[in-house]
């Protein structure tokens, strides 16, 4: 398998417009039943997300996949990013809708690989109910809750075409600031 570049909104050179046009595009629902094209983009999004050390979720669009699915950290991610060992540690949604949300909204710090360098303090709920189909096509219902809430939130964002700099105020690295103050200064 070939490793599946993620999509990023700039590099170090500035904005990268065909990401961005892929980024910023609402995603569409995989087939159901799940066909043979379908189950492949799952594989896809599952292998992509294996190899990235460093990423607690992805959403298809973040490969270049304008499908609703996402895939994530199902336990040990909030210490931060450590190695995925085993497929049991990670959880995949496709077509996945929040149908029920509670508790008063949590601000917390987020990053993103598809906005390197930056991070942006997002209002997020601390429980969610998510109805969507499992990797194999079976219909669920379940509840996540604070750190993992999150996670899932923010990949649900990256299927509608909204990133974490679409937020508020971006916090990024001092060594970084006359090329993030140009960056911002030119598309915002």
């Amino acid at each position: 398998m070939s490793l599946k570049r993620v999509l990023t909104l700039w590099n170090d050179e500035g904005e990268n417009p065909k990401d961005i046009s892929v980024l910023r595009k609402k995603s569409v629902e995989l087939p159901v039943p799940l066909d043979k094209e379908a189950k492949e983009i799952i594989q896809t999004l599952i292998d992509a997300f294996m190899e990235k050390d460093d990423a607690v979720g992805l959403a298809a669009p973040q490969i270049g996949i304008n499908k609703r699915v996402i895939v994530f950290r199902a336990k040990g991610s909030e210490g931060g990013p450590k190695k995925i060992k085993d497929i049991s540690e990670i959880e995949l949604l496709v077509n996945p809708r929040i149908t029920q949300t509670r508790g008063d909204k949590v601000t917390s710090a987020e990053g993103c690989l598809s906005c390197p360098d930056v991070q942006v303090k997002i209002e997020r709920f601390p429980e969610i109910k998510i109805r969507a189909l499992d990797a194999k096509g079976e219909k669920i219902n379940k509840r996540y809750l604070d750190y993992v809430a999150r996670v899932i939130q923010h990949e649900i964002d990256h299927l509608d075409g909204r990133l974490i700099v679409d937020y508020g105020d971006i916090y990024y690295p001092k060594s970084k600031q006359l090329f993030f103050e140009k960056l911002f200064s030119d598309t915002r």
